[in-house]
């Protein structure tokens, strides 16, 4: 069946903008009516206090402007959920409109410097692929996603991420209903704090002060019955004994009921989302699992709820209550808190995927190292100026070398595998015709840039990289290289040299990869490495005088330079 999500979205942008629009009229309405029945109210008042008119009047004003107040106040209840629709709907029609950069969560606090990939392949940011994809409501599941695009997962778990993804992909009233209960969900919920909370030490210690509270309560219960028939000085002597206990106790008994109080209004926003997705019905192994996980976090939570209803009467006992609570529960609740970020990241790769039905979901193959595209384009840029190629690694070439005109695409085609093969492993779709590739570690030097704070150069930085590149080619996973411009930095005879055995050096690692240069003399490498490397380019053309590019992948050296020719575009004397 052919998905239309353009439409679907208008569609129901539309209908949930005309049922907002009706009840806008209709509150307008009362608000008009609110409004008289108001002034009515003011003239009776003071027509009563001036004896002219019965109390009964200004009573029946007062009433009218009650029920009016209510019935506003029922219509904003009804408005809040729509307004929260209609904005789910525009960020989707913008994202599926390529209208959504800079209008999303970045996740620069997601970002690491030192990360092989992340800046050089423009993980986070505006206009980044967690902007893109990040539609989660909690923090739990935006961690959840940042953590799958910064980590490559094994391909088991891949799997099971795409056929979960898959079962998810059309569930777009979940998807909604979701934004709609979380309400203020992403601006409260902290999992680290609530996780914290969950594994401080246990203030009030079960014992003698336990006994004593117990013996307290129960001894003025008893003097107070007592005093309906005899008197009331026992009750007094017990309740001066037990406002001095309070008092003791008062700092700690206040420290557990605030850190729970405020933990249980985490957990009663979170349980908004896990009431609605513990209803969703599930088939795939995975999201039985995560059901079940949500389920429990579900009614263990309302343990807690049930425990601070009394905290109003009864303190000290409901602060032992959450005490022995937490006890019980604690190392669960990372667990739980996980399974919610996992269901939440898992929707927002569903999310992706039903936006963009063309997209293919990869295969991963284990075995010979591998990476096979066809016709594969960047995610983040526009469908319809995306230019697409073809890119095989595998046995042979297990390089490309890749040359070409500034500004004609060879840092784009480095990014668009490299954003790839993350979406991949994420358990994503691919913008690609098909993408089969093996289990890779990535490394790129697309990015590296010289730090004053620091005191390193450019050149610096690109080896210390190099070197990290290097070393995650010696672990368990073959790596997938992305090299711009390398060892750009130092002249053309070290350049020459450096890069070839920097090259021989990965191959004997099992890496595959792609390295660009502006550099000719570093092609020649491709006919040293036994075939195992091949020279590719990228071409562009002079059209009434100015630059072209078409963004199309050559095989072989390119024979072309437009430096000059750019220089002189800006003006320079050249």
């Amino acid at each position: 069946m052919s998905v239309d999500p353009h439409g679907e979205y208008a569609r129901r942008l539309e209908d949930r903008k005309t049922v907002a629009d009706v009840i806008r009229r209709q509150d307008g309405k009362v608000g008009t009516a609110g409004l008289w029945s108001v002034t009515l109210l003011l003239v009776a008042g003071v027509a009563w206090l001036m004896g002219w008119v019965h109390l009964p009047w200004p009573a029946l004003a007062l009433l009218s402007a009650a029920v009016f107040w209510a019935i506003h106040v029922r219509y904003e209840n009804r408005l809040r959920p729509l307004d929260s629709a209609i904005r789910f709907y525009d960020r989707a029609l913008a994202r599926v409109d390529d209208r959504w950069a800079g209008h999303g969560r970045e996740g620069k606090e997601h970002e690491d410097p030192a990360h092989p990939y992340a800046t050089d392949l423009d993980l986070f940011g505006k206009g980044s692929i967690f902007e893109l994809l990040c539609t989660t409501q909690t923090r739990a599941g935006e961690k959840t996603l940042a953590g799958w695009l910064l980590a490559p997962a094994a391909p088991g778990e891949i799997r099971s991420r795409q056929e979960a993804v898959k079962e998810l992909r059309d569930r777009l009233d979940l998807r909604e209903e979701l934004v709609l209960l979380a309400g203020d969900l992403e601006a409260r919920v902290k999992p680290e704090e609530l996780a914290g909370w969950a594994a401080a030490p246990r203030v009030l210690t079960e014992g003698a002060l336990r006994g004593a509270a117990v013996a307290l309560a129960v001894l003025n219960v008893a003097a107070l019955a007592a005093g309906f028939f005899t008197n009331f000085i026992p009750f007094a002597c017990t309740l001066f004994l037990v406002m001095t206990f309070a008092r003791f106790t008062r700092l700690r008994v206040g420290q557990v009921t605030e850190l729970a109080e405020t933990a249980e209004r985490d957990l009663d926003l979170l349980a908004r989302v896990l009431a609605r997705l513990e209803r969703e019905p599930v088939s795939g192994a995975r999201l039985k699992t995560l059901a079940r996980k949500v389920q429990l976090l579900q009614s263990v939570k309302n343990e807690l709820v049930s425990a601070l209803a009394g905290l109003v009467l009864w303190r000290v006992h409901v602060a032992f209550a959450l005490e022995s609570w937490k006890e019980r529960h604690s190392r669960e609740i990372p667990g739980w808190l996980a399974a919610v970020g996992e269901m939440e990241a898992l929707l927002a790769l569903a999310g992706y995927a039903y936006e963009r039905p063309a997209d293919p979901f990869p295969e991963i193959v284990e075995g010979a190292t591998v990476y096979e595209a066809e016709q594969v384009g960047h995610p983040l840029l526009p469908a319809e100026s995306c230019v697409r190629n073809d890119v095989h690694l595998g046995a042979s070439p297990r390089i490309l070398i890749v040359s070409g005109s500034n500004m004609s695409g060879k840092s784009t085609l480095l990014r668009t595998v490299g954003a790839n093969a993350v979406l991949a492993f994420a358990g994503a779709p691919v913008r690609a015709k098909s993408l089969r590739l093996s289990p890779l570690s990535i490394g790129a030097t697309i990015r590296v840039q010289d730090s004053l704070q620091a005191g390193t150069s450019r050149f610096y930085a690109e080896i210390s990289r190099l070197r990290q590149v290097m070393d995650l080619g010696a672990g368990p996973r073959p790596l997938l290289f992305l090299l711009e411009e390398i060892l750009h930095g130092t002249n053309s005879h070290d350049r020459a040299i450096g890069a070839d055995l920097v090259l021989r050096g990965l191959l004997e690692k099992d890496s595959i990869g792609l390295v660009t240069t502006h550099d000719l003399a570093l092609t020649v490498s491709a006919g040293k490495l036994d075939g195992r490397a091949a020279n590719v380019h990228f071409e562009d053309q002079i059209e009434n005088g100015k630059l072209a590019f078409d963004y199309k992948l050559r095989p072989g050296v390119t024979t072309k330079s437009n430096a000059l020719q750019l220089m002189r575009s800006v003006g320079l004397p050249v």
